[in-house]
Parts: C-alpha cells; sequence; structure tokens
C-alpha cells in the first residue's frame, strides 16, 4: 500500500475527536419488464404521518430530470403497482420500472465526472472494506447518488434506500437502479406518508435490519430513534451530511440520547469548501438563467449569508455584473464580505431597491411579508439555504395576493395594485429544483461519504465513543487526492529537510485537524 493511501481494513490508525465535541454490478434491462397492478377495490385509507423535526423532505425539487417525459395513464400511484425487474425481482417501489434504461444512461454520464468516487471503487472493491455492513441510506435519489450507490455495492455492503426529499427524486435514475436489483423505495412527489413509508421500507424489511446509516437531514435517524429503538441501539455508526441532520445529532448528544458514534460529514473541508462553494457557485446562475431569462449585469442584488454557499453566490454574480449587497449577522464573514468589495447592509436598508433576492443562511423567516411587501415590481427571490423556510411563503397564501405560474417552478406573486414578484420553486432549494448541481463536487462530498462509513464500521471497539465525530484530516487530503488526476496537477514532495522543519509527515496531514 502506497504512503499515502487509506487503509481500507481494520487495522487503521486515523482516530477521529469528538468536536466538543459481491457487489451485485449495474444490469442492463435484458426483455421487457412487467407491470401489473392491484385491484383499485383494495386501496386502503391512508393515514399521514406529520413531520416533528424538520421540512427538508419538502426541501427542493429536481429539474435534472427526463421523468416529466414518461407519462402514467392509469391513475396509480407506485405503491398501488406490482412491480419487476427484468430478473423478475419486485422487492423496490419506484414510478416506471421501464424507464430504467433512460436512467442508466444518466448513472453512465455521472460517472464520466465523479473521478475520485470512481477511483475508490477500484482501489477498495478487491478489499470488500463494506462486507457485512446493511446500509439503509436517505438522501436525493439522483444519478450522482446512483454512483454512490453502487460504489457501497461495490465495496461488499448490502443496502436498501429511500429518499430525503419528496420532489427531488429522478424516476428513472430509481428506475435504474430497481433493474439492477436494488431495493429502491423513492418517486417524485410522494406523499407524506409515503415518505415515512419508504424510509421504513429500507430500516427492516424481508429479513434486513440495519447496521449503518447514511442520512441527509436526519430524517431516517430520527424515524430509526423514535420507531424502533432496537435496530437504532445495535447500530454501528450513522454518516450525516446535511446542517439540518448535524444539528439533530448534537441535539440527541447534548441531551444524552445519542447511543452511537456519528460522523458529520457536513463539517468536513471536503464539503464545505467544495461541494457547498463551487457547486453554488455554479448552480445559481444555472438556476437564474434558466427560470428568469433575465441579464444580471447591472442589477441589484441581495445575499442573505456570506457562509460558503453566499460567497459562491456572491461571486458568481459579481462576475455578470450584478452589484451586489450582503446581509451577515456574523462580524467575520461580513469582514470577509467587505474584503471582496461588497457592501454589508441589513436587508430593511435596501428591500426596496433590490431587483433579486437570494437566502444563503439555513435560518428561518429570513425575508418575511413585510420585506416582501416593500419590494420592487419584478423583483426575483429565490432560496439557496438548505430549509425552505427561509423565505415566508405561507404568508403569501393570503386571499388579496394572487398566484399566477408562469412556468415550471416559477410563480408570480400579484398585489392588489399591480406589482408583481417573481418567486422561484416556492421558496425550496432553487439549484436542485430549477437546474442541476456538478457531478464532479458532488464525488467529492460522496467520496467523504463512503470513507466515513467505511472507518465507523471497520473501527474497532472503544475508538469511537457515544458522540459526534468530524473526519481527521488524512481523510479530508485522501479524497482531494483522489480527485487531482482528473486535472493532471502533480503534487510537491517535501524533503526531508523541508519535513523536519515544517514538524509534519511527509505523506501528509498537512493541517492540524482543527482546519476548517
Amino acid at each position: 500500500m502506497a504512503e499515502n493511501d487509506v487503509d481500507f481494513g481494520t487495522n487503521g490508525e486515523h482516530a477521529l475527536s469528538p468536536r466538543s465535541k459481491d457487489a451485485p454490478k449495474p444490469l442492463h434491462p435484458e426483455g421487457t419488464s412487467r407491470i401489473q397492478f392491484r385491484d383499485m377495490a383494495a386501496k386502503k385509507k391512508r393515514v399521514t404521518r406529520s413531520r416533528s423535526l424538520s421540512l427538508s423532505s419538502t426541501d427542493s425539487y429536481s429539474s435534472g430530470s427526463y421523468t416529466e417525459s414518461f407519462s402514467d395513464d392509469d391513475g396509480l400511484t407506485p405503491r398501488e403497482r406490482l412491480q419487476e425487474n427484468s430478473k423478475g425481482c419486485g422487492e423496490f417501489c419506484v414510478k416506471n420500472i421501464n424507464q430504467a434504461e433512460f436512467g442508466r444512461r444518466e448513472i453512465e454520464i455521472a460517472e464520466q465526472e465523479m473521478p475520485g468516487l470512481m477511483a475508490l471503487r477500484k482501489r477498495a472493491e478487491s478489499e470488500k472494506p463494506l462486507s457485512g455492513a446493511k446500509i439503509t441510506g436517505c438522501t436525493h435519489i439522483t444519478a450522482q447518488a446512483a454512483v454512490l450507490i453502487e460504489t457501497l455495492a461495490a465495496l461488499g455492503a448490502t443496502v436498501r434506500w429511500c429518499a430525503c426529499n419528496i420532489y427531488s427524486t429522478q424516476n428513472e435514475v430509481a428506475a435504474a437502479l430497481a433493474e439492477a436489483g436494488f431495493a429502491i423505495f423513492a418517486w417524485k412527489g410522494e406523499s407524506e406518508e409515503d415518505f415515512w413509508w419508504c424510509i421504513e421500507q429500507c430500516i427492516c424489511s424481508n429479513g434486513f435490519e440495519a447496521n449503518m446509516i447514511l442520512d441527509d437531514g436526519g430524517d431516517a435517524t430520527h424515524l430509526m430513534f423514535k420507531k424502533f429503538p432496537s435496530i437504532f441501539k445495535q447500530i454501528k455508526g450513522i454518516v450525516e451530511e446535511s446542517v439540518t441532520g448535524v444539528h439533530r445529532l448534537y441535539q440527541l448528544s447534548k441531551t444524552g440520547k445519542l447511543t452511537i458514534p456519528a460522523m458529520n460529514v457536513n463539517d468536513s473541508v471536503t464539503k464545505t469548501k467544495f461541494d457547498t462553494l463551487y457547486s453554488c457557485r455554479e448552480s445559481i446562475l444555472d438556476a437564474l438563467k434558466r427560470t428568469t431569462d433575465v441579464m444580471f449585469a447591472g442589477k441589484h442584488v441581495v445575499v442573505c449569508g456570506y457562509g460558503e454557499v453566499g460567497k459562491g453566490c456572491s461571486a458568481a454574480l459579481k462576475g455578470l455584473g450584478a452589484i451586489v449587497h450582503v446581509t451577515e449577522i456574523d462580524p467575520i464573514c461580513a469582514l470577509q464580505a467587505c474584503m471582496e468589495g461588497f457592501r454589508v447592509v441589513r436587508l430593511e436598508e435596501v428591500i426596496k431597491y433590490m431587483d433579486v433576492i437570494i437566502t444563503c443562511t439555513g435560518n428561518k423567516n429570513v425575508v418575511t411579508r413585510q420585506h416582501l411587501d416593500r419590494v420592487k415590481n419584478g423583483c426575483i427571490v429565490c432560496n439557496m439555504g438548505h430549509s425552505n423556510t427561509e423565505i415566508d411563503v405561507a404568508s403569501l397564501r393570503t386571499p388579496e395576493l394572487t398566484w399566477e405560474r408562469v412556468r415550471s417552478q416559477v410563480d408570480h406573486i400579484i398585489w392588489p395594485d399591480g406589482k408583481r414578484i417573481m418567486l422561484l420553486a416556492e421558496g425550496r432549494l432553487v439549484n436542485l429544483s430549477c437546474s442541476s448541481v456538478p457531478s464532479f463536487v458532488v464525488s467529492v462530498t460522496s467520496t467523504t461519504q463512503a470513507l466515513a462509513l467505511i472507518e465507523l464500521f471497520n473501527a474497532p471497539g472503544g475508538r469511537y465513543k457515544q458522540d459526534v465525530y468530524l473526519l481527521p484530516k488524512k481523510m479530508d487530503e485522501y479524497v482531494a487526492s483522489l480527485h487531482l488526476p482528473a486535472f493532471d496537477a502533480h503534487l510537491t514532495e517535501l524533503a526531508d529537510s523541508q519535513a523536519r522543519y515544517l514538524g509534519l509527515n511527509k505523506a501528509g496531514p498537512f493541517k492540524p485537524n482543527y482546519y476548517r
């Protein structure tokens, strides 16, 4: 093994510090898939489960999909259809298994732009470091997620997967995974009751009992903790990638209810400095251009929040010639914005002059009805933060305001005096709703998730306690190194004397664990 490789076995020495905390290969369709229908009279009345901690399942839609080109004229929901793939397996629930061929093409495209994750699959496949792992996955079901799912299976894991969001599933990708033999329970436009049912199918069903969780938003963790406590106690580790899910984990840890170790991927360097920043920098422009056809040169834009998402959005819009203003609560982030040439303001000071309002805070009620009553005619309002609570959309659903659908994910909201604003994606994540995200940066995050699962699953007893952990820099640097060949990048090596002078190992890590 090379000096700077990560050990995929059980003898690795890279312990983490709390933050004070044989694989099924993709099967292409062979013959015609069969769809049978259950008796409509057997339909049962459904009871909706209300969500107690977040609205992350309704955060966004996804338009990076060809799902809309398919129609289902039978009027049945996926749960009312009895479907089988071409191998006769029916252990899945998707919109239409016949979309599998289209989904497989999308997965193949994503693989070409996910070099790090594919390299990890190639390097570790023979060692099967996840052999024996039974993973409940709850993430967006996209082509990029499919590459991760098939990588985990190639590394030896058994997986069952559902969607963390009722609108973001690419139906053809879910069908391709079902055709390949994966237990996938997801389709675009699930009801709330469907959403929780799908998660349950991935926790314990047909003899499957999870021993690992990969979560995005904390819903699978939350449901297992509340409804399946005996299974939750047997879990070896949780890997969480979202702000909301990490917040939930820290709440459990603070109250002493977290009985298993968890890995916070959201705050890893490879997530914050790459996925969060560069993905948003590219996808915000894609989303705005697709939905509005607006020229942004000379437009006044206010970006609420100057974290990594806000930095990416601000830089992108500045590059198009927009006049960018920033709102911030943190003096450090505010100073960074000032030194990048952005004017830091309070929203109420500039709201009536703004052409575009973008929220990037992760908070709630950042833009309220009082703000929107003061905006100018034609103002574009959208959200790039994790949750759909940043814009108070509920306050706009009143009798005196008229909603007018302009195009998919674009609404005009018209005031009695004729003023209208353009609301994108009903306040949900505009990049996932109205465009797509770059596969390359998703590869960085997905590789980090895979390594975190490997680490927690193979860790010897006692290495991790009942707490939330951050990835060590050795792993962050390894993830980065897997992606450098795509740029034909060549790292400089330290001489022995230079390494001694800096007090570093020549193979790294080159940054302390507290570096973020």
